[in-house]
């Protein structure tokens, strides 16, 4: 009769431990491992790259790695990612886990994943991100932004959008619109990562109380070395 009673009691614990937070916190993990890759892999190919003057001057950025977009005249998106800011010493803060979801209309078909990088130039922008859900293109201008070492900070300023974006395409796609995508903090996944309940992405960008991990600790000092910590 023992034996009948374990084994449901040992299934239970299975399903248990096989839903349990440790496994998002290991997808949260991989999430950032996989956004350190893509930023590398961008920062990598000078011609094709972020210009520096561009990032050394961002009041933000988002790294949202494997986007897919799938869709035969009508289109979606959906991705998960990181989203970083800086402050006025130009140090870069602890990621914030976020969403990218959004439809599209137009003359399509097939299935890509996309690696994105959004740049933010102004910090209006990721203070409306902090309040609620944020569409791209409607609550601020979004436009492909300058590549190469050769673009001059004299270039970046004359450009007039809050923000820029860059993508890698790996799929059926050339190019991804991102105008009436909408980004938002995810707050579950937030919890689960850094341990702790409730909303506290303020806390994540203030580092108030905040225990890094190793990855996101490296993913910030790969964003450092990048930029020159000046404003």
């Amino acid at each position: 009769m023992k034996r009948f009673i374990a084994l449901p009691l040992v299934f239970t614990l299975f399903f248990a431990f096989a839903v349990s937070p440790a496994g998002a916190d290991s997808k949260a993990s991989a999430k950032i491992e996989d956004s350190i890759t893509v930023l590398e892999e961008m920062m990598s190919i000078p011609e094709k790259g972020i210009p520096p003057a561009l990032l050394n001057n961002a009041d933000g950025i988002a790294i949202i790695p494997g986007v897919i977009k799938a869709g035969f005249i009508l289109g979606g998106r959906y991705g998960t990612g990181v989203l970083l800011v800086r402050n006025k010493e130009g140090k870069w803060s602890d990621p914030s886990f976020m969403s990218l979801t959004g439809g599209s209309i137009g003359w399509q078909a097939g299935v890509e994943s996309i690696d994105i990088i959004l740049v933010f130039k102004s910090g209006r922008s990721i203070e409306r991100i902090k309040r609620g859900k944020f569409t791209l293109g409607a609550d601020a201008s979004v436009a492909a932004g300058p590549v190469g070492r050769q673009a001059s900070a004299a270039t970046d300023v004359q450009l007039k959008s809050e923000i820029y974006s860059y993508s890698r395409s790996r799929g059926l796609f050339a190019g991804l619109a991102l105008e009436g995508a909408a980004l938002q903090i995810d707050d579950e996944e937030n919890e689960v990562y850094y341990g702790r309940e409730g909303r506290f992405v303020e806390n994540i960008f203030q580092e108030k109380k905040i225990k890094t991990p190793p990855e996101a600790e490296k993913l910030t000092g790969l964003l450092t070395k990048y930029t020159t910590g000046k404003r």
